[in-house]
C-alpha cells in the first residue's frame, strides 16, 4: 500500500465541551480555536483534538474489566510528580487504581476520561 493519511485531528467525546478543550489547552499549552457548547477544538501546528458534545455522556469507569477498551491520551511531562499536582489543581483527579508503576500515572479529566502522564524520554 503506498497511500497513507495524516493525522488532522482527534475528536473526543464529551459532557461538556467548553470545560473539556480548556482543560486540555491548559494540560498542553495549546490554543482554544473554537469554543461553542455543542463543540469546542484545541490546536497547534496544525494538529487540533475537538470535543463534541454528546448528550447523556458517560465517562468510563477505572479500570473497567468488562467493557472494552476506550481511546485514553498519553502525555509526555518532564516531571509526572509536578505534572500531577499542576493537573490536579486544574480539574484532574488521581484514581486509586494505578497500574503502570514508575512508567506512568493515570488520571481522569474533569469529565471522568482517564489520560496518562507519561515521564518524557531521555536523550
Amino acid at each position: 500500500m503506498t497511500v497513507h493519511a495524516d493525522l488532522a485531528m482527534v475528536n473526543l467525546d464529551s459532557s461538556d465541551p467548553v470545560a473539556h478543550a480548556a482543560f486540555y489547552s491548559r494540560v498542553l499549552g495549546w490554543e482554544v480555536t473554537h469554543s461553542q457548547a455543542e463543540y469546542a477544538m484545541i490546536s497547534k501546528d496544525g494538529v487540533s483534538i475537538g470535543f463534541g458534545l454528546v448528550p447523556g455522556y458517560t465517562p468510563p469507569a477505572w479500570p473497567d474489566e468488562t467493557a472494552g477498551k476506550r481511546y485514553h491520551l498519553d502525555l509526555y511531562v518532564d516531571d509526572v510528580t509536578v505534572a500531577e499536582k499542576e493537573f490536579v489543581v486544574a480539574g484532574a483527579t488521581r484514581p486509586e487504581f494505578q497500574p503502570g508503576g514508575e512508567r506512568w500515572t493515570v488520571l481522569l479529566d474533569p469529565i471522568g476520561q482517564p489520560f496518562c502522564l507519561c515521564p518524557r524520554p531521555q536523550g
